[in-house]
């Protein structure tokens, strides 16, 4: 094992026992819960074990200053921007999907700040900032919305709305967060420059490609939509089946149905949560709620996808006697990535170039700056699981990837 490894193996195993649960092996670090919090209090520790204050946005998002927040570079005293006009933001997220897997998130925040060691110890000498970010609720498992904090950094998100959102315990975000959202900086783009998040690969192209480290070019238009389902809830022993109107079963062919329109379209479509009610095992449902994640490769795809799910739940509603309402909760149009910058960081890192299905908060911001991803290999493919993983070796080669993106970037 390379000492690049074993200083990420060293940094990887302070944070690798918080938020994870012991029958499952995956991770319960929902936004500005415990876990999530002492994490946020370990990037504190780290950013401060560097020399690298750290500010907030007012949205929960954290940001580590290698350089000074008026855009200055390490050591320059002077005033004003530094060449060029903003920091280089790098960055992921600290919080987890029920149960996911451990790289999902951190590694983009731990690569982060060894990437800056690298720099350091390499003697470079920036000419503007370098930031390490953490965004908040990027899985949206707590309060429902993906990339939460960084819409509402972009404003692709109102305060009002966000700080209304509410968890399953009914506490909102604005609670959990101690004070209402600030929104939108109007000054992002002077402050940052460019965005370049390093994440897991949530898939095998790298596997298939023996690279270690690849290059994103696009993520895939995407959206969440709620199927609220209602009928009457009844003795599961009295009621005879022709008098019925179980939403259950509205429910069933809605999920089957997904699955049909998806692959017909080669998208994707999931339906991974749901909350019945009275949830008994002797009552027939009053009330079947579920979420439906659809994403295409074009947004007219998506679109079309979503509506047929809709009309033959509706139809089948009308078949079994009950009530359907479909609420969007989420879209995010098709992302590519800056094309410069992409070809820029492939030719640079000599990476093979891939899309994604998965969103991110890279995704977010691209509508502002100038934004790309690095990806790290992911042996068993697996992401959202604890059977997501990527060896030591791949993560340290990620870390002088990200470095020669950063020194790319910031020093020249």
């Amino acid at each position: 094992m390379s000492d690049l490894a074993s200083r990420f193996r060293a940094s990887w195993d302070e944070i690798a026992p918080v938020g994870r649960d012991a029958d499952s092996g995956g991770y319960l670090r929902y936004a500005l819960t415990a876990p999530e919090l002492r994490l946020r209090e370990w990037f504190r520790a780290q950013a401060e074990r560097r020399g690298m204050p750290v500010s907030t946005d007012g949205n929960g998002n954290l940001f580590a200053w290698w350089g000074d927040q008026n855009g200055n570079p390490p050591g320059d005293a002077g005033q004003g921007g530094a060449a060029g006009g903003g920091a280089v933001l790098t960055g992921s997220h600290l919080d987890s999907v029920p149960h996911g897997g451990a790289y999902d998130g951190p590694l983009g925040i731990v690569s982060a700040f060894l990437a800056v060691d690298e720099l350091r110890a390499a003697g470079a000498d920036p000419v503007r900032p370098v930031v390490v970010a953490a965004f908040v609720e990027e899985e949206g498992a707590r309060f429902g919305v993906p990339c939460l904090g960084s819409r509402l950094l972009t404003g692709e998100i109102d305060p009002d709305r966000a700080a209304g959102l509410r968890d399953a315990a009914g506490v909102s975000f604005a609670d959990a967060l101690g004070a209402r959202p600030a929104g939108a900086d109007p000054a992002l783009s002077d402050r940052f420059a460019t965005f370049v998040e390093l994440h897991v690969e949530q898939g095998r192209a790298l596997v298939d490609a023996g690279a270690p480290v690849g290059v994103a070019s696009a993520i895939w238009p995407h959206g969440r939509w709620r199927f609220e389902l209602r009928g009457e809830g009844n003795h599961a022993g009295t009621t005879r089946m022709a008098d019925r109107r179980d939403p259950m079963l509205t429910f069933a062919f809605t999920v089957l149905a997904a699955n049909k329109e998806a692959r017909l379209r080669g998208a994707h479509a999931t339906v991974g949560r749901v909350a019945v009610e009275p949830n008994a095992t002797n009552a027939v449902p009053s009330t079947v709620t579920c979420w439906l994640d659809a994403r295409a490769a074009a947004p007219e795809t998506l679109r079309e996808l979503v509506e047929a799910v809709h009309a033959k739940a509706a139809e089948r509603a009308r078949r079994d006697g009950t009530e359907l309402t479909v609420t969007p909760e989420s879209a995010t149009p098709p992302v590519a990535f800056d094309a410069g910058l992409t070809g820029r960081l492939a030719e640079l890192l000599a990476a093979p170039v891939l899309p994604t299905g998965a969103g991110h908060d890279a995704g977010v911001l691209a509508a502002r700056l100038p934004t790309a991803m690095l990806f790290v290999r992911n042996p068993t493919g697996v992401s959202h699981s604890p059977a997501e993983s990527a060896t030591d070796d791949d993560c340290a080669a990620g870390v002088v990837a990200l470095a020669r993106v950063l020194e790319e970037l910031a020093c020249r």
